[in-house]
């Protein structure tokens, strides 16, 4: 609980924001308030190329979201250090994190949130529609 309401912890980098974003924030609506992890421009750097806006413009963005009630710094791709901090009792995260360089992060992520008995929920990943994808086309488009 936090602020006496359900917590549901969104962690997202949210450089260019899609309708996958918001499928994932509405699902964590239904659970409670939901609160995004929104990545350091660090953290963004050790696994994905420059983001296109700084953190402070990505707050912006990712506030102004009907379904987000509280954003906050994630500072790594560790996610342990906010669910220590904030005991959410769900945090959202699309199933394309189960194979891959989140696996191990991912399976860290369901043991603390067992400690106090949260749990992970992972809606289906939007079809069709991608960061990475709409990044390239941006850059194809600019060339």
């Amino acid at each position: 609980m936090y602020n006496g309401h359900p917590l549901v912890y969104v962690p997202m980098s949210a450089d260019i924001i899609h309708p996958g974003h918001i499928n994932i924030l509405t699902i964590a609506a239904k659970y409670g308030d939901v609160m995004v992890g929104l990545f350091a421009d660090e953290a963004i750097r050790t696994y994905k190329p420059e983001p296109y806006m700084n953190y402070g413009q990505r707050k912006i963005v990712v506030e102004a979201l009907k379904p987000v009630r509280y954003v906050v710094r994630q500072e790594s791709r560790d996610y342990e250090p906010n669910l220590r901090k904030y005991h959410p009792e769900f945090m959202v995260h699309g199933k394309d994190w189960r194979e891959g360089p989140l696996a191990a992060v991912r399976a860290r992520a369901i043991e603390v949130l067992a400690e106090w008995g949260g749990k992970v929920i992972e809606p289906d990943y939007t079809q069709g529609v991608s960061s990475s994808v709409l990044k390239a086309k941006v850059k194809g488009a600019s060339a």
